[in-house]
């Protein structure tokens, strides 16, 4: 493929990327709205992204009265991405040791999964944003109590710069060709 020259990169590269998993605690989860599924497809991305080597950052809100992580999710963390990142904001970016993390991580693409859509991850991508960063929403991973809360603030979260996409279309785009070695692991997570 012959080099392109452009403006503003599209792509999302797997080099570039960093993914923040949000609030997806034992207390909460149950009252969001198809939270079988939406957690479903936690689990697939977490499994992706580690496969593709894109580190995975765990955040949790007020651990004493909403729990820890599922293990759903905490189980299937490789270690290098079982620290985890408390907060009382309801922005990550607010919490000054998560935002510190996000920044050593030197990659500008911030893939945001978790709940509540419309509270932490909202607020979490209009901060990014803010700070000349890229939030890519990953829309079928991301869930709320209300699913109209969810659809305005995927709405919001798009006009005000931020891309929208899925677990598949994430997961095949950073994979790029079925010749990396990671195609047939994310094949078998997306059947």
């Amino acid at each position: 493929m012959a080099t392109k020259t452009v403006g503003v990169p599209y792509r999302i590269l797997r080099d570039d990327t960093q993914a923040i998993l949000i609030d997806v605690q034992e207390k909460l989860t149950p009252h969001i709205h198809d939270h079988e599924a939406v957690t479903d497809k936690m689990a697939i991305l977490i499994q992706g992204l580690q496969a593709l080597g894109v580190p995975v950052m765990l955040n949790e809100q007020y651990k004493k009265g909403l729990g820890e992580t599922i293990p759903k999710l905490y189980d299937i963390l490789d270690d290098a991405n079982k620290q985890s990142f408390e907060k009382l904001s309801f922005s990550v970016c607010d919490n000054a040791p998560s935002w510190a993390h996000i920044v050593r991580q030197n990659r500008r693409i911030a893939l945001l999964f978790g709940i509540e859509t419309h509270v932490c991850v909202l607020q979490t991508a209009l901060d990014l944003l803010d700070n000349g960063m890229q939030p890519v929403i990953v829309a079928d991973a991301v869930g709320s109590r209300n699913p109209y809360d969810k659809k305005i603030a995927l709405r919001r979260m798009r006009r005000a710069g931020a891309v929208i996409t899925t677990t598949e279309a994430i997961l095949f785009e950073l994979l790029r060709g079925a010749d990396d070695p990671a195609f047939k692991t994310i094949a078998k997570l997306v059947k």
